[in-house]
């Protein structure tokens, strides 16, 4: 039996077995902006949570055997889009991401990472699916058997593989220091950090992982809302800010902005997600 579990519309806790809900756990914020906005959900709750995640398992086949996995670019701002515009634009060569299915993935095609990480985030444990499996390709999962998210695991594959621009998204600040020890191993290698699923981070994780990063987001962290306002050399988006900590972190979220128009006017009251943790 197949098993996922994501954190997702709130951070609620989802537990997936062969493509049916067996699990929701109360979310931990009520409302957030970018689901009104693109499903039209004003209150995160048990019900409207659990209509969200049927009409993925239904629309594109998240944790199921006939999972879709590219999707074309549309015109919105994050760290997905952002990732898929440094691979279409060459700036990067790869990307360790993660998919459901199979764990920790490296794509080098900016549909697949659109495809697979704009569609599901938050995912915390997954278990191998062999028709995911087969169309990413074996070689490209850092471990098809027992579909492990192991993010270390996957830069050293990619470095492996030969890649020298990697872009990799991590969300647990105990991964930063792995990561600085890779870039010491390998001074040929560009490594470019961005930061994922920050709602609910302590202060110090939110300090360790914008300090030791490119690109963050702020999802609903109050913690990391506060260090990203200080500090960074860029910031795109008022109601779920994007941080760009490093130069080179500056010049990706520019890459996306010219990709999709620049930047739009500023709100005088945007909304942002309730309550910030």
């Amino acid at each position: 039996m197949d098993e996922h579990i994501i954190e997702a519309l709130g951070k609620a806790k989802i537990k997936i077995q062969n493509g049916k809900i067996v699990e929701i756990e109360d979310p931990e914020i009520d409302y957030c902006p970018l689901f009104h906005k693109y499903r039209n959900i004003e209150k995160l709750d048990k019900d409207t949570i659990k209509e969200n995640i049927d009409f993925r398992i239904a629309d594109f086949g998240m944790c199921m055997p006939n999972r879709e996995l590219r999707m074309k670019d549309f015109l919105s701002f994050g760290i997905s889009e952002t990732i898929s515009t440094l691979l279409d634009d060459n700036v990067i060569d790869s990307a360790v991401i993660v998919c459901e299915g199979c764990g920790t993935v490296i794509m080098t095609e900016g549909e697949l990472v659109q495809g697979i990480g704009g569609r599901v985030s938050g995912l915390v444990k997954t278990t191998p699916i062999p028709e995911i499996i087969a169309k990413i390709g074996k070689e490209n999962i850092v471990n098809p058997n027992t579909a492990e998210i192991d993010q270390i695991g996957g830069i050293e594959l990619a470095i492996k593989k030969g890649f020298k621009n990697i872009a990799v998204t991590i969300a647990y600040s105990k991964d930063c220091n792995e990561i600085n020890k890779l870039k010491e191993e390998n001074p040929d290698v560009n490594i470019y950090t961005f930061v994922v699923h920050t709602t609910g981070l302590s202060k110090e994780d939110a300090e360790i992982l914008f300090n030791n990063s490119d690109v963050i987001t702020s999802c609903a962290s109050k913690y990391m809302r506060e260090i990203g306002d200080k500090n960074s050399l860029k910031i795109v988006g008022q109601s779920i800010p994007i941080y760009a900590r490093t130069e080179k972190g500056k010049e990706f979220l520019e890459l996306r902005l010219a990709k999709i128009g620049g930047e739009k006017p500023k709100k005088e009251n945007p909304k942002i997600p309730d309550p910030l943790i």
